[in-house]
């Protein structure tokens, strides 16, 4: 099995990021665009150099670049989930469009930025793993100036079904811990890019300080989801308990108020009940029994205690 996990942030970066394996980002790059906006060529802007990361496991390594033809994107790999992310994704994104200002140029010749998240978490109220954002007119649709695109492509809602190029390498992002560069997909291999990627993965040295910072970044990864699922598990727990006082006092209230109505049923009916006794005592001395009990509805038994009693 392969030794480097691809979604673990540091080694996305060292893969996609690295200029000897250019091509790959290329090829990744074009998998997930719009035909008009692939590319020939790619100007990484921060290239993966293992002296130029500290080892702060929150740094952010994404990737920058820049089209032959002008255009600017920003490729980042998330493992964890994050509230919010939407926001962070187009945060991020008017970082990178608005630093082209820095360069001294006019607003005319502010570039096409794509932004393309991969996230190893579902974030998304959308069935399909991978969904485009743009800035659009609500009633006809019509696109505004054509320079924002927000890519998201959730990789656990991925079926592994091979279909198109981008299946090839969300596969591979998803499930290369699995696999060798023998034993994957031949799907997978059809692709020169995936198949280099693979190869880069298995041979991948590491000095034994981004060792350290793997290492060290793995742990806060698991750190990380530890706090979230016992968090989470905390507040399930949370909520039960104060569902279960809700539902104590609710049912407190609602027994209350069925038990006076009940009440009121019952005073009603011994109400009647004792109306209709005064009636068969004054019928006693002018009526039979079998009369009387037709008259108050009172049974034969009842009306003849009356009378032993009178």
């Amino acid at each position: 099995m392969c030794r480097l996990n691809p979604r673990v942030d540091f080694v996305f970066k060292k893969l996609f990021g690295a200029e000897e394996n250019k091509d790959i980002l290329i090829d990744f790059i074009n998998a997930v665009v719009s035909e008009e906006d692939r590319v020939k060529d790619i100007t990484i802007k921060n290239p993966y150099n293992d002296k130029a990361y500290s080892k702060d496991k929150l740094s952010v390594l994404d990737i920058k670049a820049r089209s032959e033809k002008g255009v600017w994107f920003n490729i980042e790999m998330q493992m964890l989930d994050q509230d919010y992310y939407d926001k962070r994704a187009l945060y991020y994104w008017a970082r990178l469009y608005s630093s082209q200002l820095s360069e001294g140029i006019n607003y005319d010749q502010l570039e096409k930025t794509i932004g393309i998240n991969i996230l190893n978490f579902n974030s998304l109220e959308e069935k399909n793993y991978h969904n485009v954002y743009k800035l659009l007119n609500v009633s006809s649709q019509k696109e505004l100036a054509g320079q924002l695109e927000i890519h998201f492509v959730e990789l656990e809602k991925y079926d592994e079904n091979i279909k198109t190029v981008m299946d090839r390498w969300v596969n591979f992002l998803k499930k290369a811990g699995e696999y060798t560069l023998k034993e994957m997909p031949i799907e997978l291999k059809e692709i020169s890019t995936i198949k280099k990627a693979m190869e880069a993965l298995e041979t991948m040295n590491l000095s034994e300080e981004e060792r350290e910072r793997f290492e060290a970044r793995i742990k806060w990864l698991r750190d990380e989801r530890a706090a979230l699922i016992s968090a989470e598990r905390r507040g399930q727990e949370k909520g039960m308990k104060e569902g279960m006082k809700e539902g104590i006092k609710e049912g407190i209230k609602e027994g209350i108020k069925e038990g006076i109505k009940e009440g009121i049923k019952e005073g009603i009916k011994e109400g009647k009940l004792q109306e209709k006794r005064e009636i068969a005592k004054g019928l006693l001395d002018v009526l039979d029994d079998e009369m009387i009990s037709k008259k108050t509805g009172l049974s034969i038994e009842e009306i003849k205690d009356m009378r032993d009693q009178k």
